[in-house]
């Protein structure tokens, strides 16, 4: 991914716009990202320092540094380095010391051979001279050497990194607010799955032709920015896969951090589509949930529950007792980390008249008591403090299993 010092934009009064590849420009871009490419796929087994030789040598027009550094960057998040198996500090510490041994016997006049150092160390470990002196240090980050690239054309690399672009605008925002439009409920939950995947901090609205998703941004936060950020660029191929989407950004841009506004929009691209894994907190507490033996069923959740006027949720998973008519469904949305104000707005939910059983599981660290949600209401707030316990969620359960839900 694309840092944002790599990003071609212009400001255009109080707008953050981005800089397109006009015919000519992409000319260029796609021949000097084949240059780019060849250099790297040419040096799979050098070293990290010969590799970044390679692309020092591939010459660019004066104002083509910052394309070439995307182009660069992007490659490299497609190239596998390795510093090997070998211990270096401990054969470092081998050889010097076996060198200062070998030194303080030497005579009037005599010097050290390095090489026979080298090959005495090596007939030790069972290996060759030049093994030992390529290992010495191997865990500098220059020696690492280039096992992997995963190869794609030019043209495929100028058209990433134009998307790329604006995935990294997104770790400057302050908050995001997306107007999508989804065909069908699958692509919708896929959206929100993947919101919640990401462990983004959002609140989500129904509007006449769609859905309003309104996301903190990294700039909102006091710590974790740079974390936080990469996660909501992540979030934009989701987005696109919806029918249409809109997003208005408001960034903080520059050296000066000046606000200004990032607004792109777009229709369905094929093959966008991808409804993420439980995030590894949620999946952990379904397996110690079905370890536990109880009655409850527990599976992912597919549903979107929607209160109109107020608000809507996606939960996480979807707990069942018993069958049929007498069936009972509590569902579990977990909030971890997110904001305090977040919380509130699932509590008005809940004593708003939301139909639906539901359990908020909410980090200790937003300060939260239980005691707001209590009484018969069909809602609950299970506090955690580091992990969550599938049997503290199983006496949630219980305790909403017999409440009433609004009519």
């Amino acid at each position: 991914m694309l840092t944002a010092d790599l990003v071609s934009a212009r400001k255009r009064g109080g707008e953050l716009v981005l800089v397109p590849l006009d015919a000519q420009a992409r000319v260029r871009a796609v021949a000097l990202a084949g240059r780019l490419i060849e250099a790297v796929a040419s040096r799979v087994g050098s070293t990290r320092d010969d590799v970044d030789a390679a692309i020092e040598a591939v010459e660019v027009g004066p104002r083509e540094h910052r394309l070439r550094d995307g182009l660069v960057k992007l490659i490299e998040d497609r190239s596998v380095f390795d510093p090997g198996d070998d211990d270096p500090e401990a054969i470092r510490r081998e050889v010097f010391t076996r060198a200062s041994i070998r030194r303080s016997s030497l005579g009037p006049g005599e010097r050290l051979d390095r090489d026979e150092v080298l090959a005495e160390i090596g007939a030790r470990r069972g290996r060759s001279r030049e093994a030992i002196d390529a290992a010495l240090f191997a865990d500098l980050r220059g020696a690492h050497r280039l096992v992997a690239f995963d190869r794609l054309s030019a043209e495929a690399l100028v058209s990433f990194y134009e998307h790329a672009q604006a995935q990294a605008v997104l770790l400057r925002a302050v908050k995001v607010t997306a107007d999508v439009r989804c065909a069908t409920a699958g692509a919708l939950r896929a959206l929100f799955r993947r919101l919640k995947f990401l462990q983004l901090l959002y609140t989500v609205i129904a509007t006449e032709s769609g859905h309003r998703v309104v996301i903190d941004g990294p700039f909102s936060l006091f710590e974790s920015v740079t974390k936080y950020g990469l996660q909501l660029a992540l979030v934009l191929p989701a987005l696109e896969a919806c029918d249409a989407w809109r997003v208005e950004a408001e960034v903080r841009w520059g050296k000066e951090r000046a606000p200004l506004v990032f607004r792109l929009s777009g229709e369905a691209l094929p093959g966008r589509a991808h409804v993420p894994d439980l995030p590894d907190e949620v999946r952990a507490l379904a397996t110690s949930f079905k370890a536990l033996g109880t009655p409850w069923r527990v599976s992912p959740s597919t549903d979107i529950l929607d209160l109109p006027g107020v608000g809507l949720t996606v939960p996480d998973l979807a707990f069942d007792l018993g069958a049929g008519k007498s069936r009972r469904r509590v569902y579990l949305e977990v909030m971890g980390y997110w904001s305090r104000d977040a919380v509130w707005k699932r509590v008005e939910l809940v004593k708003a008249g939301l139909r639906e059983r539901i359990v908020f599981a909410v980090s200790s660290r937003l300060r939260v008591s239980e005691d707001v949600l209590a009484g018969d209401l069909p809602g609950a707030l299970y506090v955690y403090k580091r992990t969550m316990s599938a049997r503290a969620v199983a006496e949630k359960l219980d305790r909403l299993a017999g409440a009433e839900t609004p009519a």
